[in-house]
């Protein structure tokens, strides 16, 4: 029997079959994904084969059915294994604030980076515009120029005055949806909105370290009265790429893709490299220099071991 896994603990697994029947499922036996060193064999969203166990009543876990995409990271317990947030998803909403906490545009760029390789769509929601006083206000128009211009949408909502939600409610219409984030940027709230049954627990931002504090402890994905679905994830404080190797970075940023068969060198890591399309176009504002900069730290950032 095909089903759908809607919570991963690690041990025990909720899922759904085709009929919308629901139950509670381990692994049958040692369980193994090919190629994938992960420390979730089996992720929310993962369509998969149970069946009854021999001789008991309980529902095992008996097959995984290839994954379309999915998003990962750096284990936050294991840094040599990668944890796997979701599968199978149609879009991501990264829920950023810029205040209360402020995301760091090396956090919006490092998840879009992962959203690009495992060929997920990105949605960049600024949440609390409510917070934003004149130059906070214009930071955010600053923050907004860099991401549409290379094609993100980007939605400006204010979860506590109910402002642009009608617009993000109907984003997420007849799709599966991945809803992550730093801890404290909102995803919890906007959770409740969709489901006031559900009253999950939020908290505030943390006074004296000014980051959210962590509320969702597995991923879980709820189905939407108006078609479609939605995956809460816990807050992400980091996040650290995966199986991304240095010379295929400049590839998962969408202007630079564009550029990469003008470079004078096949391996151009553009930096250094004369005639290089990619510095070329930073030189004339093609590129945004934050864009690049950015570029430039994750690239060092990158160990040359892939998990």
């Amino acid at each position: 029997m095909q089903a759908t896994v809607y919570k991963s603990t690690g041990s025990w697994y909720f899922v759904k079959n085709e009929k919308g029947e629901s139950f509670n499922a381990r692994l049958k036996g040692k369980f193994k994904i090919d190629n994938i060193s992960s420390t979730n064999p089996i992720a929310v969203g993962d369509s998969v084969t149970i069946e009854n166990e021999t001789d008991s009543e309980s529902i095992v876990i008996a097959e995984i059915h290839k994954r379309n995409n999915y998003i990962n990271r750096v284990s936050p317990h294991n840094k040599n294994q990668q944890h796997i947030v979701a599968s199978n998803l149609d879009q991501s909403l990264l829920f950023a604030t810029i205040k209360e906490p402020k995301t760091s545009l090396g956090f919006i760029d490092r998840f879009l980076i992962t959203a690009e390789a495992y060929h997920v769509p990105a949605i960049i929601v600024f949440n609390k515009i409510d917070l934003l006083k004149p130059k906070d206000e214009e930071y955010l128009n600053y923050v907004k120029s860099i991401y549409e211009k290379i094609g993100y949408k980007i939605v400006e909502i204010s979860l506590e005055k109910r402002i642009g939600l009608e617009e993000l409610t109907q984003l997420l219409k007849d799709k599966t949806t991945l809803i992550t984030g730093h801890s404290g940027v909102g995803k919890s709230t906007f959770i409740n909105y969709l489901f006031p049954e559900f009253k999950l627990k939020t908290q505030d931002v943390s006074n004296w370290s000014g980051k959210g504090m962590h509320t969702t402890t597995f991923a879980e994905m709820f189905d939407l009265s108006f078609g479609g679905k939605i995956i809460d994830t816990p807050g992400i404080r980091e996040l650290g790429l995966v199986d991304i190797e240095k010379q295929e970075l400049s590839q998962y940023f969408p202007e630079m893709r564009a550029l990469l068969n003008d470079c004078q060198f096949n391996n151009c890591m553009h930096i250094n490299e004369p005639d290089c399309a990619i510095k070329n176009a930073v030189s004339n504002n093609n590129i945004h220099s934050d864009r690049y900069y950015s570029y430039l730290n994750i690239l060092e950032s990158i160990n040359s071991k892939s998990y």
